[in-house]
């Protein structure tokens, strides 16, 4: 080998060498930023933080067009955990819920390892609805339990960012901590809301309720007080289920609740009695005085329409009041919240029969 080869071939494994050494540390930069997405995906307290964290993100420190979120919400209980935390799904437009992942996409089928491939407008328009000029997509599955859960989506305008032949390793870790960090803030926000809470409105609930009764019947009993019960039921809530999806009726649950909260008392005490009724325990008041108070929420509640997707809802209540003074020498306290709470409901009853968005008074 003549000298001069000898140096052409020392040439060629310094540039080898250097190629190596820039490639790791290209690598070492792409695991340290990877690595960085993913912590700030486990660090989202929120459902809210999360869904930004993945949406914008992801898109920002990728640099794509397009990043969407798909979930398989079939009891809707990721979309009420949002509502009752005063968040409204339009404003995250890039998360899709759906009920069912039939008919999504035909990767679904058989979807356990990242897809990359071009963009296929009957296929994919699903998952990136309303966007047009993608060439390439990246679709990863979300499973957890070995259940598929949805799936999180890259699209890029440039065809050769996505192709089938590129490895998916570090997408299907993606896919993983993804699904993780989703499962852990669901798992947040059920805290939040569970135990004494009704995670919808932001209510006590019904086990709340009883507990409470029975206290303010027995501080009644010792003051020589009455105590008043307002039971509430949103009017035709079944036709607004019916007509416009459980998610308006959610809605409207919501909005009720947030209007009777605004005319009660910090001294009262009120919770979701279940479905579409409600419970306020209004001490020391008669039941001529909680009549009026009642008469207060009928007027809020029905004050002005609930807009949902363009459309007008309009929001009555019917409202039954009942009130009672305990003797002295009466022991059994769940015996009167019973009938207490059987007077209200006899009440409700009659302000339904007599057509509704009115107040009766055992």
């Amino acid at each position: 080998m003549s000298l001069r080869d000898l140096e052409n071939e020392t040439r060629e494994l310094r540039a080898r060498i250097a190629a190596l050494v820039e490639e790791a540390g290209n690598n070492e930069r792409l695991l340290k930023r990877s690595q960085e997405r993913e912590l700030e995906l486990l660090k989202a307290d929120t459902l809210a933080q999360l869904f930004e964290a993945i949406c914008k993100g992801l898109r920002v420190s990728y640099g794509l067009e397009h990043v969407t979120l798909l979930l398989c919400d079939p009891q809707h209980e990721i979309r009420h955990l949002l509502i009752a935390d005063h968040i409204n799904t339009e404003d995250f437009p890039q998360v899709i819920f759906v009920d069912s992942l039939v008919g999504i996409a035909p990767q679904f089928s058989s979807f356990h390892k990242p897809w990359l491939g071009p963009y296929m407008g009957c296929d994919h328009q699903l998952l990136f609805p309303k966007v047009e000029a993608l060439r390439s997509v990246a679709l990863i599955p979300l499973r957890r339990n070995d259940r598929l859960q949805g799936s999180l989506n890259f699209g890029s305008n440039d065809e050769k960012r996505f192709s089938r032949h590129l490895a998916t390793d570090f997408l299907a870790h993606l896919g993983v901590i993804t699904s993780f960090a989703i499962e852990n803030a669901v798992n947040r926000a059920r805290l939040v809301r569970s135990g004494l809470t009704d995670f919808l409105t932001g209510w006590h609930n019904r086990r709340y309720l009883h507990a409470r009764l029975k206290e303010e019947l027995a501080r009644a009993q010792r003051q020589g007080t009455g105590l008043t019960c307002l039971l509430i039921d949103l009017d035709r809530f079944k036709q607004i289920n019916d007509r416009h999806g459980h998610l308006a009726g959610d809605m409207a649950l919501r909005e009720a609740a947030q209007r009777v909260d605004s005319h009660i008392r910090d001294s009262d005490a009120a919770a979701r009695f279940g479905g579409d009724e409600f419970v306020v325990l209004a001490p020391g008041i008669s039941p001529e005085q909680a009549a009026a108070l009642a008469e207060r929420i009928r007027i809020a509640v029905a004050d002005a329409p609930l807009e949902i997707d363009g459309v007008s809802l309009d929001l009555t209540v019917s409202i039954g009041v009942a009130g009672i003074v305990l003797d002295r020498n009466e022991s059994d306290l769940k015996a009167a919240a019973e009938r207490l709470l059987a007077e209200a409901d006899s009440a409700l009853y009659r302000a339904k029969q007599n057509g509704r968005n009115r107040v009766e008074l055992a």
